[in-house]
């Protein structure tokens, strides 16, 4: 029988899935570089909105079809939400490259949010994994859990970290189609690579023989 330690099948992946959301994410940026540089080249002075217009128009699209998928509504908000700030900051400030500023700010925040978690034994990745197993809080009474969770959520700091310092200096240096670019490269790759890497951290500090993230082994106190 397996043991919580062999070669099974990754049940975090199946719990977080893959880069579906991921790529969501990305396309609004695409869309909004790619008429950006369109628009530009072409010597239209409101080369800007016309990006924007246009990453509110794909977020939008993308938020529709995810809604009419049965998607969660707050995931899908964010989502729109999260474009339509970007555009009116660019907008705003005239500067394409700010588009991407809410993304870094969200980044960072993220950042310091799943560092203070692990600081705190309450590793965001737990209460992640909980919530879809629909036990919120029980893996809080599994010390091995709470142990791999922790672990694990060192390699989801990486990829947040990753993220702000490439942003920022891109951003920092005007580099508008290289933040396009970045946005899709350290996006849905990234987060299966964490997905990926988070299941083997995760069961490396559990015992043989524990049923795994779905079913916590609880300790009486």
């Amino acid at each position: 029988m397996p043991d919580g330690r062999g070669p099974e099948t990754n049940p975090l992946a199946e719990l977080l899935g893959g880069k579906g959301q991921a790529i969501d994410a990305s396309v609004p940026s695409v869309a909004f570089v790619a008429v950006w540089l369109a628009a530009d080249a072409l010597g239209w002075p409101q080369s800007v909105l016309a990006g924007g217009i246009a990453a509110v128009v794909v977020a939008g699209g993308v938020a529709l079809w995810r809604h009419r998928r049965g998607e969660r509504p707050r995931a899908v908000a964010v989502g729109l939400l999260l474009a339509v700030g970007a555009a009116l900051l660019a907008l705003y400030t005239g500067r394409a490259q700010d588009f991407f500023l809410p993304r870094i700010v969200a980044n960072a925040g993220s950042l310091a949010a799943w560092l203070v978690s692990i600081a705190i034994r309450w590793p965001l990745l737990g209460l992640v994994v909980g919530a879809l197993t629909g036990h919120p809080t029980l893996w809080r009474r599994d010390p091995d859990l709470v142990r791999g969770y922790c672990r694990a959520s060192w390699v989801w700091v990486a990829q947040y970290a990753v993220r702000v310092v490439v942003f920022t200096g891109l951003w920092a240096a005007d580099q508008v189609v290289a933040l396009g670019i970045a946005q899709v490269a350290l996006t849905w790759p990234l987060v299966v690579a964490c997905i990926a890497a988070s299941w083997p951290l995760v069961r490396s500090a559990l015992p043989p023989g524990h049923p795994g993230p779905r079913r916590p082994v609880v300790q009486e106190s």
